[in-house]
């Protein structure tokens, strides 16, 4: 991999939860012109009072390396991971997906569904709400399958991540 061929990374931050840090860490983002691509955060630990924060973005890895290091000087950060270069990592996006169909093209939906092992987890005569779970690029084909079918709405979660083996972030 050449030095500024532009990669997807997703990095995992151990921030306080507490209010004010996800705008400082999206501020140091838009800043500096960076996109973010998806993002989610949670509390995860409530005694310790710590949220984990993961962030897809895209960049050279000199531009990668910049993101990470900022972050890291972020006074609440207490540590800044890249899942992608950090070893392996099992990372999965949640979505719900609306399919408006009748007839033959709802039995479509239905086949596609079981196919990509999408759950339906609402229904009415004119329409279902399917729940997928899996890697981006799944949900991505998922969706457009969906497409020509009636699709009528999509809500994701964004990415979450950890590092495979026994230690934390």
């Amino acid at each position: 991999m050449q030095n500024n061929d532009i990669r997807r990374h997703t990095i995992a931050i151990l921030v306080d939860n507490e209010a004010g840090v996800l705008a400082r860490v999206i501020g140091l983002f838009s800043g500096r012109g960076y996109n973010i691509e998806s993002l989610t955060v949670a509390e995860v630990d409530p005694r310790e009072q710590l949220s984990r924060i993961t962030i897809v973005t895209s960049g050279t890895m000199m531009i990668i390396e910049q993101i990470k290091a900022q972050l890291s000087r972020l006074v609440p950060v207490h540590k800044v991971s890249d899942l992608t270069l950090d070893g392996p990592s099992v990372s999965r996006e949640l979505a719900l997906v609306k399919v408006a169909a009748t007839g033959e093209k709802r039995v479509e939906s239905l086949r596609i569904a079981d196919i990509f092992r999408a759950r339906a987890v609402d229904s009415t005569n004119e329409s279902f709400v399917f729940e997928i779970v899996g890697a981006t690029d799944k949900l991505d084909a998922f969706i457009r399958l969906m497409e020509p079918l009636g699709l009528v709405d999509v809500s994701r979660t964004g990415v979450v991540a950890i590092a495979r083996g026994p230690k934390s972030l």
